[in-house]
């Protein structure tokens, strides 16, 4: 019998979020009108000296040959800068960076690059789902550090039973998180060093809103701790920040022997990314910081008018302080539907596409994450549709 797909790609299950993909292509189909808010893709335009610097670069005859796996030498060196200038982190361009072709591609790059058989990985639960399936597919095994409302979606590092693990060799973290949107302060990086120097531990910091911060927050690095870059590595992505995201461009810092791994991978799997994305990306890390806020604020504006409307209609939810996120708890009246059902009767309901919980492990169940990708008149038309089953 011919066989059609590999052990590892059937062990990955059902995407669960195709269902719902599938019945919002179909209703588009009989000419509703959808607000899709399921999708963290962001609907803002990237920064005009970017759009211009792109344009001008793909001109050149010199550009549209294979680019570098590792990244071009000066977008490595401006990414060095820019977190000097934005973390006051010390970097080395040649043996502590390299550019991905997006943080997802990288992190998933990474896993194949260092994780092992038998090997088990420790990963909050919920979170964003490509940090399972990057474990899943390299075959080694999944701890998962449950998050809750009651430990406010922060893992209480010295609860997990280390010493009944099989062969931990990585910790996997993303803050600001996604989907929860809960924060941390330096403290608790503080803490993860310590606590991946007494294991052990590789660390893996997934950063992709470090700049989609509200309220006077700021988010820390992980690699402003002192010690960090002797365990782990993090990953920032353009995607958000410069609303980048169809660009496909991010990139790693952090401890050099990892960086090296992920390098030494990548060189058998891709040339790197265009060239002329590469240079406009350096003109994105060069920019004035106006343009961070301005896309921040936006966001800001976005969540006050949805969460103030939510909460209008009966839907008590907390505003977040950073991402481009809502992790709304489903109203009592509908919480034994399962987050599932919810979104579906959203969707099918209301004309209003989430992503359940569910979808990012078992302990996002009782939840919906809501993207924040359309304006915010788009937004008040959602707080009316979904007030219907409220009524």
């Amino acid at each position: 019998m011919i066989k059609f797909e590999s052990e590892r790609i059937k062990n990955l299950g059902t995407y669960i979020f195709q269902s719902i993909n599938d019945k919002k292509a179909k209703a588009r189909k009989e000419g509703k009108d959808i607000i899709d808010l399921g999708m963290g893709n962001p609907d803002l335009k990237p920064p005009q000296p970017v759009i211009d610097k792109l344009i001008e670069c793909a001109g050149s005859s010199k550009v549209h040959r294979y680019s570098a796996s590792k990244g071009i030498k000066k977008l490595r060196e401006e990414i060095c800068k820019w977190y000097n200038r934005k973390y006051d982190v010390q970097l080395n361009s040649e043996e502590e960076s390299v550019v991905c072709i997006g943080s997802k591609e990288g992190i998933n790059h990474l896993a194949l690059a260092i994780f092992d058989n038998g090997d088990t990985i420790l990963i909050p639960n919920p979170t964003y789902p490509s940090h399972f399936y990057a474990v899943l597919i390299t075959g080694a095994n999944i701890f998962e550090i449950p998050l809750s409302q009651e430990n406010s979606f922060i893992p209480d590092l010295g609860k997990i039973p280390i010493s009944g693990i099989c062969n931990p060799t990585t910790l996997i973290l993303s803050y600001p998180n996604n989907p929860t949107t809960q924060v941390v302060e330096i403290d608790f990086f503080k803490e993860v060093v310590k606590f991946a120097k007494k294991h052990n531990l590789i660390v893996i910091h997934d950063f992709a809103y470090a700049e989609i911060c509200f309220d006077g927050y700021k988010a820390p690095s992980f690699l402003q701790v002192e010690g960090a870059k002797d365990v782990g590595i993090e990953f920032y992505s353009l995607s958000k920040t410069y609303s980048m995201a169809g660009w496909r461009v991010g990139f790693a810092v952090g401890k050099k022997e990892i960086i090296s791994s992920l390098a030494k991978l990548k060189s058998y799997y891709d040339y790197g990314i265009f060239t002329p994305i590469q240079v406009a990306s350096i003109t994105a890390l060069k920019l004035d910081d106006k343009y961070a806020r301005q896309t921040a604020e936006i966001y800001r504006k976005r969540r006050d008018t949805f969460i103030d409307g939510l909460n209008r209609i009966g839907w008590q939810t907390e505003k977040p302080k950073a991402t481009m996120y809502v992790w709304a708890k489903i109203p009592d009246k509908f919480k034994e539907m399962g987050s599932m059902d919810f979104a579906m009767m959203l969707l099918e309901k209301c004309e209003v596409a989430v992503s359940p919980g569910i979808g990012f492990g078992n302990h996002g169940e009782g939840y919906v994450r809501i993207a924040l990708v359309e304006n915010e008149q788009r937004l008040k038309q959602a707080i009316q549709n979904i007030k219907k089953i409220f009524k």
